[in-house]
């Protein structure tokens, strides 16, 4: 797909990821809606970046576990830019729960974790379809990770919530087809503030164990991730159904094994 002069919406598009791709997808040329539902002032910032890349920018909070938010954005976007062309589904929460104790899990924290990071990407896809056909084409991208894959991360829903997103993936490429593409990206380890915040006083050796295992030498910055996403939009067209992993080679150096060093 050729981006230069459509419109995209970003899900947690004022940090990590979310800006890196919003950036990206500007340069581009592609209008940005940069949505946020708790860091405000980054994703502000974002929008004024994406805006100085000579392309239209909105910056919009909403909550992707709620339906009606998620269509009053599409809605937002549509009125804003005239068009709807590509959806980053990367709005995402997580809570650190070593996998062995069970019992910290509580009911709060599966109806949370899968509001985000199952239904809310179910519920922007069903928001935007009407738009990306009246455009002529779409894509989609679903932010997935290393974890739904090989079940080792920071707790066993958000493992269970990434997994459903790569089955989902498939699901909704099937049903939108063939005006609108539907992929997946799933990321290893990446540097930023999700894990430094997760993991606290243990984050720097961490990444540096990790550095040394993995095969390609280093973890992902959220620029290779973006990347990723970028392939998938900009790149052939007969591409749906599918995930794209980009972790540094952690899946094949046995991510779980990495994990409990």
């Amino acid at each position: 797909m050729n981006i230069d002069g459509r419109a995209a919406i970003v899900t947690g598009g004022g940090t990590g990821v979310g800006r890196a791709t919003a950036l990206s997808l500007a340069r581009q040329g592609c209008a940005v809606l940069v949505n946020y539902s708790r860091s405000k002032d980054e994703a502000e910032q974002t929008a004024a970046d994406v805006a100085a890349s000579g392309v239209r920018a909105l910056c919009h909070k909403a909550d992707v576990a709620d339906d009606a938010a998620c269509r009053a954005m599409v809605d937002a976007a549509t009125k804003e830019f005239g068009r709807l062309d590509v959806l980053v589904n990367n709005a995402a929460t997580t809570r650190f729960i070593p996998h062995d104790r069970l019992d910290d899990v509580q009911d709060a924290d599966w109806e949370r974790i899968l509001s985000v990071n199952l239904k809310g990407p179910f519920q922007c896809a069903r928001a935007a379809a009407k738009a990306m056909r009246a455009a002529g084409a779409g894509a989609i991208v679903n932010v997935a990770s290393v974890a739904g894959i090989a079940a080792n991360g920071s707790s066993i829903p958000y493992c269970a919530s990434k997994a459903a997103l790569i089955n989902m993936t498939i699901a909704l490429a099937r049903v939108l087809a063939p005006s609108i593409r539907v992929n997946a990206v799933a990321p290893g380890f990446i540097d930023g503030r999700w894990l430094r915040a997760g993991l606290g006083a243990a984050y720097d050796g961490a990444m540096k164990m990790f550095e040394q295992k993995l095969p390609l030498g280093r973890v992902c910055q959220p620029e290779d991730v973006a990347a990723a996403i970028m392939s998938l939009i900009t790149g052939s067209d007969l591409v749906t159904g599918q995930t794209i992993v980009c972790d540094s080679g952690m899946l094949i150096a046995d991510f779980a094994r990495l994990s409990r060093q």
